[in-house]
């Protein structure tokens, strides 16, 4: 373990750290030892990061002295912010920002930056196509994340920057699962028209990282857009059909209708949605499904991730 290089993992005990930590831990001839970072070592889900054979260390990344601790003498880096646990993009902005600090003042020769799209580049603040949210963004947690790439290139970091695509797992934890109607089918309801949705198992994003890491300087100052599959509304209805045992419907609602189902961080969803639908040939263009493939030889696609979590997405 001594001579093998440290990859710092932040968000660790999350979907795309905990993929990026298995990927590592599960590969027996890897160059690479995990440090997990994590709010809370003592939690059940650190405490099995622990046993899988990673260092396991505590940090905030609200908090530059405790970051500093965690990447000293690593190797790499993998930066994450969860921008859904307090919804504030000038916060998010703030811990990236955090990140890039204390990268400057360490000996890191690969950071992955896990970030997405500024929409603002497509869709002006005083376009009105679609609201301006918290004074500043279009859709929040994107703009956040893609405002920030550029710092990190003025500091001159060694940087890939990762572009992530909507999570399947969404279906079981967002509530973005068939919905029951009155009519006793059920209901999955996106504002994209018959625009296709690029989305992956977020497992498969950690394995990705995995595969730019071992990349190791190839991929630097590169962008790199993952997808698992690109799918209509309509194809997902009839697979989550097939694999549900019941009729599933696409109900292709409007962005407006969308940003006003009333459950938190609707409006910013409704935004992302319409940004993913009005343009949808850069978005999806951004993403390779050969790439991500190279990367990520397990990379699952709509039906093999149905196969293996289906059972999981709750229906009443």
């Amino acid at each position: 373990m001594t001579n093998k290089k440290i990859i710092t993992v932040f968000g660790a005990t999350g979907a795309q750290g905990g993929g990026l930590v298995s990927a590592i831990l599960n590969d027996k001839q890897s160059d690479y030892s995990v440090r997990a970072v994590t709010r809370d070592v003592h939690s059940e889900k650190a405490k099995a990061l622990e046993q899988m054979g990673a260092e396991v260390v505590e940090a905030d990344i609200n908090d530059i002295k405790s970051i500093e601790q965690v990447l000293k003498g690593a190797y790499g880096a993998y930066f994450v912010t969860f921008f859904w646990e307090h919804f504030s993009a000038e916060k998010e902005y703030q811990q990236i920002k955090n990140f890039i600090e204390v990268a400057k003042m360490s000996d890191l020769q690969h950071i992955i930056w896990s970030t997405l799209e500024d929409t603002r580049n497509w869709v002006p603040l005083d376009d009105d196509r679609m609201p301006t949210l918290q004074d500043h963004y279009k859709v929040p947690h994107f703009d956040s994340k893609g405002a920030a790439d550029k710092l990190f290139v003025e500091a001159g970091l060694p940087v890939t920057f990762l572009r992530t695509s909507f999570y399947w797992d969404n279906f079981i934890h967002f509530g973005m699962g068939p919905q029951k109607g009155e009519d006793g089918n059920y209901y999955i309801a996106f504002p994209m028209d018959d625009k296709t949705l690029a989305g992956m198992a977020a497992e498969d994003i950690g394995k990705c990282a995995y595969g730019i890491f071992k990349k190791e300087d190839a991929l630097i100052g590169k962008t790199i857009g993952i997808v698992g599959e690109k799918l209509t509304g309509t194809d997902m209805a009839a697979k989550l059909s097939k694999a549900l045992g019941v009729n599933v419907i696409y109900n292709a609602v409007s962005p407006e209708t969308y940003r006003g189902f009333g459950f938190p961080g609707a409006d910013d969803l409704g935004n992302m949605f319409q940004f993913k639908r009005d343009f949808n040939d850069d978005f999806n263009g951004a993403r390779d499904e050969a790439l991500s493939l190279e990367l990520n030889p397990e990379m699952q696609n709509f039906d093999q991730w149905l196969s293996k979590y289906g059972s999981r997405i709750p229906i009443d």
